[in-house]
């Protein structure tokens, strides 16, 4: 069986003609992107009004997940296999040839860099072709960023929560090429750990659940489950950062479920009989995390007025499709008097479009844009990259203390 026949596959444009580029200006381009940064192959071109010309996406993770887990050397080869048809799929699609494009942008970090070489190869052979400027991307910002195509009155700087299968982190937007990281994850990323609790779970072995993510079956139960069944400790008890500890919680859980497994003799397939409230709590948990950590970010940056032009927070990356998560920090920015943005579920996930947007801001201020083909040569992937400028012992010296609302209020919303 190829590859790629495990792979699913979307593509969406609003297409316009040729014509209406053939008297482009500085005002007026369009970028083309590239994201290889994981498991998702994603190509997008994206004009500077934020409309999506066209874009191809190929996912790997029903492959994956017959595996229990993103294994490099695959990744890489599910990425070389298609990534030169999603990239002609996303021409086509905009009706578009490279002649049309203005630049090049793709993902050079951070992530799987075997994934991230293959997208990076085919971005500055797609420059040196077309003779365009190619422009590195940060994946992280480009999920930060993302909300600004979508929403135009999204103005800079505004705080950003990215919470992914791979990245947890809190940070100040202040400008297209500049960040402060306030609060990062200690150890695993949510995502990451939810997946393999869905997988200790056995989820997969119920047939309503079989073709879902890990997120979002264990996101489907809890919707008929009691979030204040299970009892979980917070992480970091007592620490006054904005980082993020997401290990303790998966421990515990997998402490609830063999528990469960030996009190009613369960065969290895089994799910436990509690599964639903076990998710319901699991799910409360994070929301309780999530939000402390946010709360002492929005205070930090309110002490300081590091949001002039208005309180905007930014929740992006896979774990903000889920509905719970939205509403109790939705629930969170009332109270503090913050706008909350959210992109919609298909932006929040690893898509190209995200990164030719990223592109089209850059090249809209100049920022990052490398003409120099000897300059272009040298650009090389990064597997771990960092956030902007490192703000996470500025925000504990502040000692700011969450109070008990932020459980009480996670309860309230998950309860309703």
């Amino acid at each position: 069986m190829m590859f790629s026949s495990l792979f699913r596959a979307s593509s969406t444009a609003r297409c316009l003609s040729k014509a209406a580029f053939k008297s482009r200006n500085s005002s007026n381009f369009v970028v083309l992107g590239i994201e290889t940064s994981f498991d998702d192959t994603g190509c997008a071109i994206v004009n500077s009004n934020g409309d999506i010309l066209g874009e191809a996406l190929r996912s790997q993770q029903a492959f994956h997940s017959l595996l229990g887990g993103c294994l490099p050397p695959i990744a890489r080869d599910l990425h070389l296999e298609c990534i030169e048809s999603v990239i002609d799929e996303a021409f086509a699609s905009a009706k578009l040839s490279l002649s049309d494009i203005d630049a090049v942008a793709t993902t050079v970090k951070p992530g799987l860099a075997v994934s991230l070489q293959v997208g990076l190869d085919h971005g500055k052979k797609l420059s040196k072709q077309g003779q365009k400027p190619f422009i590195p991307i940060h994946h992280m910002e480009a999920h930060a960023l993302t909300a600004r195509m979508i929403q135009k009155d999204v103005e800079l700087p505004f705080l950003v929560a990215l919470i992914s299968g791979c990245h947890s982190l809190i940070a100040v937007a202040h400008s297209v090429d500049k960040y402060s990281l306030l609060g990062t994850a200690m150890d695993s990323a949510p995502g990451e750990s939810i997946d393999k609790l869905a997988r200790r779970m056995q989820l997969r072995n119920r047939p309503e659940l079989r073709n879902l993510s890990g997120g979002r079956a264990i996101e489907l139960l809890a919707e008929k489950g009691d979030p204040t069944k299970f009892e979980f400790s917070m992480p970091l008890p007592g620490d006054q950062s904005c980082n993020f500890s997401w290990g303790g919680l998966r421990t515990s859980c997998q402490r609830y479920i063999s528990d469960s497994e030996i009190k009613h003799d369960l065969d290895v397939d089994e799910t436990i009989p509690e599964i639903d409230d076990l998710c319901a709590s699991l799910q409360a948990a994070i929301c309780k995390h999530l939000c402390s950590r946010l709360q002492r970010a929005m205070e930090y940056a309110n002490r300081h007025n590091i949001l002039p032009s208005g309180k905007t927070l930014v929740l992006s990356g896979g774990v903000a499709c889920n509905g719970a998560v939205k509403k109790c920090v939705g629930m969170l920015c009332d109270e503090m008097e913050y706008r909350l943005v959210v992109p919609p579920p298909h932006l929040c996930t690893d898509n190209g479009v995200m990164i030719a947007w990223n592109g089209v801001e850059r090249f809209q201020v100049g920022a990052g844009v490398i003409h120099n083909p000897e300059e272009i040569d040298a650009v090389a992937v990064e597997a771990k990259a960092q956030l902007g400028e490192d703000c996470r012992l500025a925000v504990v010296r502040e000692s700011i203390s969450v109070n008990q609302k932020n459980r009480i209020r996670v309860e309230k919303a998950l309860l309703k």
